[in-house]
């Protein structure tokens, strides 16, 4: 036993040396600019998931929509666990899959689903611009890590800019879904924080599959309740709203965000968000018809602007 114990000491204290070590120039470099990539994409699929689950909700009441998405993405994770055969996760990992599954999987999407009832979908994207500074705060205090003084400066600049613009957009009234907005970026900078560790010790689709099937059983009751009180109107855009919130965001979405977290870091990923509501405005223009400001272009440069310092600022 004390064998076993002296083995597993040393190999958390090797996992941590290679987490904080300085890599090469080169590999760094490959490492820092995949793990870019991977969460510029999951930030281009999150930035669907608003006009998704509003043409969701033209179809479907909002328990059905989420509790559906639910169901269609466990049912894939469940299926993509077993063919790869993974094997299930160790003690230490199911605290944190139990944050992720209540943080991203049920939390943030029903929630956000909620509010959609009430708000626009551009309203909801400024709100929800608010995220990537909740992600880096609550990383930091969870892990103790102090962020460069320019770090934290960028980032409070970014949000500024995106709840400034969608402010203005929406001519600055309070809307009565930002209760559940404002829980929903408590909870989803949750999930991603205890993910974005997680992904670590293992492949980022695999935390999101065992999320995902941890509230399998829920979500399946919760469906079949769902459906069963809520007006269904099955058309073509409910359809497509429904499978890509199931596929998009909550699976594939998930997968590479938590990859790209696990390369970059959670906080610094979490910058990349600053775009996100910018791009949930021009698909809601594009896919809904709704009105765009001319202040647009102006509020993305700042915003990119933003992003590119906060990837640069040193810990």
């Amino acid at each position: 036993m004390r064998l076993k114990d002296s083995a597993t000491e040393r190999s958390a204290i090797a996992v941590s040396t290679a987490a904080t070590a300085p890599a090469s120039p080169s590999g760094h470099g490959r490492a820092g600019s995949g793990g870019s990539l991977l969460a510029a994409l999951g930030v281009a699929a999150f930035s669907l998931t608003f006009p998704a689950t509003a043409w969701a909700l033209e179809g479907f009441g909002a328990w059905s929509v989420t509790t559906c998405r639910l169901v269609l993405a466990g049912l894939l994770a469940g299926v993509c666990l077993l063919a790869g055969r993974v094997p299930r996760p160790v003690r230490g990992q199911w605290g944190p899959l139990l944050v992720v599954a209540g943080g991203t999987v049920i939390g943030f999407p029903l929630l956000t689903t909620l509010a959609l009832r009430t708000s626009t979908t551009s309203h909801a994207a400024v709100v929800v611009g608010l995220l990537p500074l909740t992600t880096a705060a609550y990383a930091a205090v969870r892990t103790g890590a102090r962020h460069s003084r320019t770090f934290w400066v960028a980032a409070l600049a970014g949000a500024v800019v995106v709840v400034g613009f969608a402010l203005w957009q929406s001519g600055g009234a309070p809307n009565a879904g930002d209760g559940c907005l404002f829980a929903a970026l408590l909870v989803c900078a949750a999930g991603y924080s205890e993910g974005g560790r997680l992904a670590r010790e293992m492949p980022g689709w695999q935390v999101v599959g065992w999320a995902l099937v941890l509230c399998l059983p829920v979500a399946a009751a919760g469906a079949a309740v769902a459906l069963t009180a809520e007006p269904v109107h099955l058309t073509g855009h409910a359809v497509a709203g429904v499978l890509w919130l199931a596929v998009g965001s909550q699976f594939l979405g998930m997968w590479v965000w938590y990859r790209g977290m696990a390369a970059v870091g959670v906080a610094r990923a979490s910058q990349m968000q600053l775009a996100q509501p910018l791009l949930t405005l021009f698909w809601s223009v594009v896919l809904l018809g709704e009105a765009l400001s001319p202040a647009a272009p102006v509020a993305a440069v700042a915003v990119l602007v933003c992003i590119g310092v906060t990837q640069r600022a040193r810990s």
